[in-house]
Order: C-alpha cells, then structure tokens, then sequence
C-alpha cells in the first residue's frame, strides 16, 4: 500500500553534500568496489556472500496463533496474535459490512486520525477534502455488492461508538489512487506525473526451482510506518455469493491493498508496486474495485485477468504474481493503463521489485525508470538480489527458505553480507542515509513491516504464515528512533514500537 505517506524528493543540496561529506570516509572502501558494478541478472557474487544470508533456512519456528480473547458480532468474530489481527466476516454485503466495521472500529478510528494528520503534510489538502471527492469518482463506478458492503462498514464502526461515514471509508479504500494518481494529475494539469514508488519485495516460483514442485510464493510490505503499521489485519472474508478469500488487509478496506492473498477458487497471489509510474484514467474504475471483483469472482488466472483489465484506470499499476494452487502454474501480470503483459509458467519463477519487466511499460510509462539498471537503488538492487537467491535456491525453495529470502540483508551494491537498508530484499530506509541516492531523504521510518509466505499445499487450505513488524524480526523503537532522528519528531504518537514477533499460521475459519 498503500495508506502510505508519499516519498519524498530531493534534500537541499547543502545538506547533500554535508551528508555526503560525513558519510564519505565511513563508504569509501567499500564504495569503491561497488560503483562499477553491473545490475544484469547474472552478476557474479561470491557463493560465501550468499549463502551468509540464505544459506540456513529461518530459524524462526512457525508458531500456532497464541490468540487473545475472540470477539464476536453476529457471524464474525475477531482475535489478536503475535501482532496481528485476524478477522472473519461472512454473509451478504451489508450485514459483512457491519461486521467488519463493529468489529474494527477502534483500529478505524485510528486509521482516520493518521490520515487526517498526514494527508496535509503530503498534498496540502485536509484530508475531508478527499473524502468528498471520492464518492463524486466513484459512487456510480462500484458495484452495489462493494458499496453496500462499505456502507456496512461505516455503519458498523457507528454502531461501536466511532461514527463514521461511508463517503469516509470509500476514501480509505481509495486512499492511493486519491493522493498518489489523481491529485498529482489535479496539481499539474494532466495525468501524466511520475509516482515514486517502491513498496514490497516478492517472488513466486514452482516446478524445479521448488524443493516438491509446489508453488511456492513471499512478499513483505514496504511502507511508511505511521500508516503501514495498521495493515496488521488478515481478513477472512466468506461471502454470499463468490469465493472465500483469506488477505492481508488494512482496516475498512474491502481489497487487500498489500495483496497477498488465496481464495476457494486456488488462486492465490501478490505483487509489488510498479515504481515511476505516470498515467491515470479517472472515469475509469479504481484498482481497489476491480482487485476485490477479481479475487472474489474469478475462477482461473486468465479470468482474474479478464476482471481486472475490464476498466482499467491505471491506478495502483503493479506487477502481479499469480498462481493456481491445482495447477501450479504462475503468472505475472504487468499491469500499466497503455500496456500490458502476461507471462505463465510450470517451471520457474517470477521476482517482483518495483519496476516493471515489461520494456514497454517502463519506458513508455514510467518515464525511462532509470532504476531498474541502478544497483544503487531499492527496485535495481533487490532485481538483482532476487534472481540471485531463485537461482542459489533451485530445488530447494520451500516456506523456510522463502523466510530466509524475506530476511535478506545483503547489499548488492556495497557487497556487504549483513548492510539492512533501503537495497536489501528487507528493507530498511529508517537504517539508510542514501549517500548514493540523493533523491531520498536519509534516515526515512519506512520500509519492510512484515512478512508472509505461503505454498499451494497451504493455499488450498486458505492459510498462509506471516510475521509481524518486520520480515527478519528485527524490532523498531519508536521512540529511540525519533531520539536520534529529530527531524521525524513530528510522528511521535503516531508510530508505534513493532517488537520482534515469531512466524504464525493463520487459517479460515481458525478460532
């Protein structure tokens, strides 16, 4: 996601060069042999460097849910474990609706009162200025399944004692397309204005490069972590009419946003954000619509496809990773608003970075997406990373391993075996002070919040494991952090501590 603060460009050049200054005697050695480095797929690496990182599988044990006391409404019900909320939902749109919205309504407070301190800070617009535009975007272009079921939830989260109005959480629900796609198109006159964005890494492989054959698929949300720390919610959602999907969620939100999910049907998928991107339709229909149709409707990854291709509006362009559980073929789904892509397979892999593979999308919408060749950035280092570690890894991929590639510290460009920050497959801008990348502000509370994997065995059973607060369990510190990066001060009471948490299985229908 997604409910994220916008990155931020350049720092004054003063500051640059300070920082760089400083920062100079501390990289020169090992900046020296990085620079010359080249970001093809097959760069060479000593196999002592990789196998320091990913050569033992985790050795963090799953862990069965130590749940906290279950809280019921109606059909659903809700518990806490390891960091994480596990919601269920069930029935037709509105009574879920209600559901989820009596059920979430502390954590719906909370998310408004961030959006609201936020929102200005990013755009220069109060945040009630985007709830009123998205009903006039969107409330003739969802369907009254969806609309009936955030008016559910609005009307739930009344009923708590929070009230709410459904134009507020068809907002959230639309909360990146609003900030991210059309207000910048607002700003300049067209909708042509590059995104920068690089949230998630993932993979998804099967056939040979799996220790069973079994698909094997991992993502970890990169996030702002005043917003990214609520989408600690896996949702359960078992509707009426369509199939039953288990997704990692922020609270209100009918999609999953972080997308990573797996449905009745045996689809299951994830993605990572297309970084750089330009272009939005906005009488077209949004992402958050189109990606919960899909999922809840399609039978197989070609009608997936089909659904969310059917009105394309650009917004939240991504490069999906798709799989059937049956029969294990994967996918990738480039999707930008000109062009797109598709790619199958029984026998490989697919790694998403934020940058599209699709020539066509990068250069024509993405403005050259200098990136993807640039080992000194997040999306040119872990393309890299990625394809290194499937290829370590043929044969042997299963969930342990797939948590040790989430875990990953080794940085590509300054060849470092345990360097946490913004080019490691576990991201960590808060660790970074970019002195290669001046387009970034050092020292940023951002990067990976999480972890989840899951393989087909686990996808037909709609379960999958995640980890809360960060994919190699490293902790964070609210309040150390802000100590020693004062600049960030104006987040304090709004980031919260993420301890270090263990691997948990979450099911449908686990109580």
């Amino acid at each position: 996601m997604r409910i994220a603060t916008r990155m931020r460009s350049a720092v004054p050049a003063m500051a640059i060069a300070a920082a760089l200054l400083a920062l100079a005697l501390g990289f020169c050695a090992t900046a020296a042999a990085g620079q010359d480095a080249k970001a093809g797929d097959d760069q060479a690496v000593t196999a002592s460097a990789l196998s320091a990182q990913t050569a033992a599988p985790s050795a963090q044990a799953t862990a069965a849910p130590a749940r906290g006391e279950v809280t019921r409404y109606k059909k659903g019900y809700r518990y806490e474990s390891n960091g994480w909320i596990f919601l269920h939902i069930e029935g037709k749109p509105f009574a879920r609706g209600v559901q989820h919205g009596r059920l979430m309504a502390s954590e719906l407070a909370q998310t408004r009162r961030t959006l609201r301190y936020v929102t200005p800070d990013d755009t220069g617009k109060k945040w009630s200025y985007f709830v009123k535009v998205a009903p006039r975007l969107w409330r003739d272009k969802i369907s009254n399944e969806y609309l009936n079921e955030i008016k559910g939830i609005a009307a739930g989260a009344t009923r708590a004692g929070v009230k709410m109005t459904w134009q507020e959480v068809l907002a959230i629900n639309g909360q990146m397309e609003l900030t991210e796609s059309w207000w910048p198109g607002v700003v300049d006159g067209d909708y042509r204005s590059v995104v920068d964005n690089t949230h998630c890494s993932a993979f998804i492989a099967t056939g040979s490069y799996t220790k069973d054959g079994e698909v094997v698929m991992a993502h970890n949300d990169w996030d702002h972590f005043a917003t990214g720390q609520s989408a600690n919610v896996i949702i359960d959602v078992k509707p009426a009419r369509g199939h039953r999907i288990v997704m990692q969620t922020f609270p209100g939100c009918i999609a999953s946003m972080t997308d990573f999910f797996t449905t009745s049907a045996g689809i299951m998928g994830t993605e990572t954000t297309i970084g750089d991107f330009n272009g939005y339709a906005p009488k077209k229909l949004p992402e958050f619509y189109r990606m919960r149709k899909a999922t809840q409707y399609a039978d197989t990854l070609g009608e997936w496809v089909r659904i969310m291709q059917k009105g394309n509006n650009g917004g939240y362009a991504n490069s999906w990773l798709l799989a059937d559980a049956d029969t294990r073929e994967i996918m990738r789904f480039e999707q930008g608003l000109k062009y797109q892509s598709v790619e199958r397979t029984k026998d490989g892999y697919f790694v998403g970075f934020n940058s599209a593979t699709d020539p066509r999308i990068r250069n024509l919408e993405c403005g050259g997406d200098r990136d993807y060749y640039d080992i000194r950035t997040p999306a040119g280092a872990r393309r890299v990373r990625l394809t290194q570690l499937m290829k370590q890894h043929r044969g042997q991929i299963d969930t342990e391993v797939a948590k040790a590639v989430l875990a990953d510290h080794y940085d590509v460009y300054l060849k470092l075996p345990d360097n946490p920050c913004s080019r490691t497959v576990d991201g960590h801008y808060e660790l970074d002070p970019f002195p290669f990348w001046q387009a970034r502000q050092p020292y940023s509370p951002q990067g990976a919040v999480d972890g989840k994997v899951m393989d087909s065995d686990m996808a037909r059973e709609l379960s999958f494991v995640a980890r809360w607060g960060n994919s190699s369990g490293m902790p964070f510190d609210a309040s150390a952090f802000l100590a020693e990066h004062p600049q960030w001060d104006h987040f304090a009471g709004y980031m919260r501590d993420r301890p270090t948490q263990p691997w948990t299985l979450f099911k449908a229908g686990l109580r």
